[in-house]
């Protein structure tokens, strides 16, 4: 019997297959939903602040301000007795879920003031959330910011909640640190308890005929794996934290080569999304029947044995692997050159 056991941020997983934020966690029914499909863990849909603080303007311009020169229209919208906010409905959702599933839950928060990301923080954990996952989702377009500022921006975050709250922290990244490593380090240094490699930042598009930037949703495929396999290799062995990774992973290959890299556990999404929950129980069978075949006793002897520490050829990790990959270019038949 193969031992398909991980552990993740301190706390031990019967497989590496964690579904990750999305639709799929955002309430009790969808939940029993995954851990009945087998899932190891998983990570809730997450909480943003921004959408808090609207809620809160919208909320004093039509209840609490509509009288403000206009006495007669005091009225004119009752405020209710009681409103559940956005907030405390997922505080309640989070709390439901724990109640009603046997596996870890963790709590997926994205801030925008160093304020709200400790305040809600706490909340996260005095709900009951297992660990929290960091959504910092940070796009570094201020010409007057620099790497360095990027960096310390995280760090800040990390650092003040490490002082307010008790649960594991990991950290979601983006692939456009210019030195990841070096960056999660400092992570490391700084406290973290573990990183997903990497956060998908999805591209907003132009309408061509409005003129208008519009926001565009495109689930993850198989290509973008790779990405996050070659820097959990990087990785491996020069942190000691727990490594996540997320974005591309659909079939089993993929989950034994982020495994093999080093990764802790292996999110899943868009592959949940396309296909519905069963399409986990699918993927955790067939890495049992891969190792089976492949006369691997456990998860622990397959993670990091194809790391840059223990690849054959450490190189083939770094610009190597570029040289040779042009060379092994070859045109189509019938193309001219």
């Amino acid at each position: 019997m193969v031992d398909l056991t991980t552990t993740y941020l301190g706390l031990k997983l019967a497989h590496p297959l964690v579904p990750s934020a999305s639709p799929f966690t955002k309430d009790t029914d969808t939940a029993r939903r995954l851990e009945d499909a087998g899932a190891a863990a998983l990570v809730m849909q997450s909480l943003f602040e921004e959408k808090i603080e609207a809620e809160q303007r919208q909320m004093e311009r039509f209840f609490y301000q509509q009288a403000i020169g206009h006495g007669e229209a005091d009225s004119f919208h009752p405020i209710p007795d009681k409103i559940q906010t956005y907030q405390e409905h997922y505080l309640e959702n989070l709390q439901k879920i724990k109640s009603a599933l046997h596996i870890p839950v963790i709590a997926s928060l994205n801030g925008t003031s160093i304020g709200g990301w400790v305040e809600y923080g706490k909340q996260l954990q005095q709900a009951g959330a297992d660990a929290l996952e960091l959504n910092v989702y940070h796009v570094a377009a201020n010409l007057e910011e620099s790497s360095e500022d990027v960096e310390n921006r995280y760090l800040a975050i990390l650092q003040e909640l490490k002082r307010h709250v008790s649960l594991p922290i990991t950290m979601k990244l983006s692939p456009q640190f210019s030195s990841p490593i070096h960056f999660a380090k400092r992570l490391e240094a700084s406290g973290v308890d573990g990183i997903a490699i990497f956060n998908r930042f999805y591209q907003p598009d132009i309408d061509l005929e409005t003129l208008d930037v519009i926001p565009k949703l495109e689930l993850s495929t198989s290509a973008e794996a790779l990405l996050r396999v070659r820097w959990t290799a990087l990785l491996y062995g020069k942190v000691d934290i727990s490594l996540a990774v997320t974005g591309g992973f659909h079939t089993v290959e993929e989950v034994v080569k982020a495994l093999m890299a080093g990764a802790d556990v292996v999110h899943l999404c868009s592959a949940l999304l396309k296909q519905g929950s069963s399409r986990l129980t699918e993927i955790r069978n067939e890495l049992e029947n891969w190792l089976e075949e492949h006369e691997y006793e456990s998860i622990r002897q397959l993670k990091g044995s194809v790391s840059q520490q223990h690849a054959i050829d450490p190189s083939a990790f770094e610009r190597a692997n570029y040289v040779q990959v042009l060379d092994s270019y070859s045109h189509p038949s019938g193309v001219l050159r």
